[in-house]
């Protein structure tokens, strides 16, 4: 804008008026007031969900006190509700607070958690007009709008086939940006190059997932897809996908590897994700490169595959995939796959990108590790895991592969696998669980070890997240070669997903993920750890806890104290110890009724 000018006569920079005065002190202040606004809410696209910061001021004497009433069961009423603001709150992902942090390689959009003493001890209610969602398989094809009552991707994505308001739902065609006609004619394109279907291929890995369209309709094929995003400007995309009842979880690519053991996908999937996988001297395809099962498939749609004024960075992909002895499967449009060599038998070669093998490296740790910008050998690992020798699904649920690691491997595989196929029988016959019917379809293990408990529902409508605490020994390599998903993840901090989002939780021996897995001490408490699951768990959800009666019955006091409804059980004859099982279901109740 151009500056006013005024007669010369009349104006000098000796002779301000009083009014000029007063106008330079409003518009400098109003300068000041949008300065700081603007530090606060930073320019990432996260700080557009206008959330409010939820790390307010806490009495740590006066929580800490709340806590041990709540263990004892001393606490005169419930602990209270959180105030509306908390509705879709996730204390590891605060758009407010983490959008003051680095924007290097993302920083600011991964996990950042808060301590315990900086968040309130309250319950997440649910928000105005919530109901129990549509059940499965319905719920891939619409969800109630009043239960994320958030139009942004339906307005700015419905043209894309992503979803659309109708009524009292959001309606999913099953579209995406870069496959607006729907993902299963996407899906038919890729079969003509990769072995989807048949069993060959069983776990995917989809980066950068929208509303998880892609992973739900490969559910079709026997393949099971971890979808992920970060929370970003498409607000709730990842708690749409896990209302449909597809797996799902925030995460971003940035300065960590990402929470998975190594070759654990037998495909990788980015569709218009716009992660720079040459970028930071190809580090974002080094970790892509250790998540993938060696002869598995990497698939990239949208930029800069063929893309208008990304040459450069189209032809730096393909020099990076070329360094790393990737086989171009096709290129086709702005769609290109690539197949991963079966060893590591290229390396050394010379390279513009200083790619190398590592010289010493465990590949499947990977719980806040940096990521690094070389490539894990798949030496580095025993076991028949690669695609086309690991046995096709469904055999390979029921195949030890990786588990031989473990001492007496075979033996500790096989009775795990027999313990649970009778556990959850018991559970379906005695203990009155939802198992096997539509209203359970999200289903949480937080102590999965070998992914026993999934195994034995595998009949069932449902998936399963398998969490191997991030302190105990690393068996969710051996998950993975089953068949199935997981993430690992440590129970004293709150989990990277939405409230509300699981139908049932399991834990066996609860307490233990509270201690360190050395000394025994304590490292977080029982109620913390249960306030967590509950905002985890869908309203009329069941938690299942197993223990020794000592805890069962500190968990009892918790679960008065959350309003949950519970009753204790005798374990299924047969297995060794002395434990109980606490069956708990999570009332329906709303704010304006909540005891505050």
């Amino acid at each position: 804008m151009a500056n006013p000018s005024f007669p010369a006569s009349k104006r000098n920079s000796r002779q301000w008026r009083l009014l000029d005065v007063l106008s330079a002190a409003f518009f400098a202040a109003v300068l000041v007031f949008f300065f700081f606004v603007l530090t606060w809410l930073g320019d990432s696209p996260a700080s557009s969900e206008n959330t409010p910061p939820l790390r307010s001021s806490v009495d740590p004497q006066q929580r800490s006190r709340a806590v041990e009433l709540v263990q004892s069961g001393q606490l005169a009423s419930p602990i209270q509700a959180c105030s509306a603001d908390f509705v879709d709150h996730m204390p590891c992902e605060d758009p407010r607070i983490n959008s003051q942090l680095s924007r290097e390689m993302n920083y600011y959009r991964e996990r950042h958690c808060p301590l315990p003493e900086q968040t309130p001890l309250c319950l997440i209610p649910p928000p105005e007009g919530y109901r129990v969602p549509v059940h499965w398989p319905e719920s891939l094809h619409k969800i109630w709008h009043e239960n994320m009552p958030y139009n942004k991707i339906a307005d700015r994505k419905g043209h894309q086939g992503w979803m659309k308001r109708e009524g009292p739902y959001f309606i999913f065609p099953g579209g995406g940006t870069m496959f607006p006609d729907g993902a299963i004619q996407y899906i038919k394109k890729l079969k003509q190059y990769i072995p989807i279907g048949g069993g060959v291929l069983r776990t995917a890995l989809d980066m950068g997932c929208g509303v998880a369209s892609f992973g739900g309709y490969l559910l079709a094929e026997d393949m099971l897809t971890f979808s992920f995003a970060p929370r970003d400007s498409h607000k709730s995309q990842i708690q749409f996908a896990l209302e449909r009842g597809v797996p799902a979880l925030v995460a971003m690519l940035g300065t960590r590897r990402l929470p998975f053991p190594a070759f654990a996908f037998d495909l990788v999937h980015c569709s218009r994700c716009l992660i720079p996988f040459s970028a930071y001297n190809a580090t974002y395809f080094i970790e892509v490169d250790r998540l993938l099962r060696p002869g598995g498939y990497f698939v990239i749609s949208g930029p800069p595959v063929q893309w208008p004024k990304e040459d450069k960075q189209w032809a730096e992909l393909q020099a990076v995939a070329k360094s790393m002895c990737y086989e171009q499967v096709v290129v086709e449009g702005n769609t290109a796959i690539w197949k991963k060599p079966n060893g590591d038998a290229c390396f050394p070669n010379q390279n513009e990108f200083g790619i190398e093998l590592c010289d010493s490296d465990d590949p499947s740790i990977a719980w806040y590790f940096k990521l690094k910008r070389c490539v894990s050998r798949t030496s580095s690992v025993k076991g028949q895991y690669a695609v086309g020798t690991i046995p096709k699904w469904p055999q390979r649920l029921m195949k030890t592969s990786r588990a031989t690691a473990l001492e007496n491997g075979e033996d500790v595989f096989e009775a795990d696998s027999k313990r649970w196929e009778s556990t959850v029988a018991y559970y379906k016959q005695s203990l009155n669980l939802k198992l096997g019917t539509p209203a359970v379809r999200n289903v949480m293990d937080m102590n999965a070890f070998l992914g026993g408990f999934a195994a034995a529902l595998i009949s069932d409508p449902v998936w399963v997240m398998n969490v191997v605490p991030a302190h105990s020994p690393l068996t969710l390599d051996a998950i993975y070669d089953r068949g199935l998903i997981g993430v690992y993840h440590d129970w004293c901090e709150p989990f990277s997903t939405y409230p509300r989002t699981y139908d049932l939780i399991h834990v066996a021996a609860i307490d233990s993920l509270t201690k360190d897995h050395n000394s025994g001490n304590s490292r977080c408490n029982l109620v913390d750890l249960m306030v967590e699951i509950d905002r985890m768990l869908r309203p009329e959800g069941t938690v299942v806890i197993r223990d020794s009666p000592e805890v069962i019955n500190r968990t009892v006091h918790i679960a008065q104290a959350m309003r949950w409804t519970s009753s204790i059980h005798e374990k299924e004859s047969g297995t060794p110890g002395m434990e109980k099982i606490l069956v708990a279901t999570k009332k329906l109740w709303k704010l304006s009724s909540a005891s505050l």
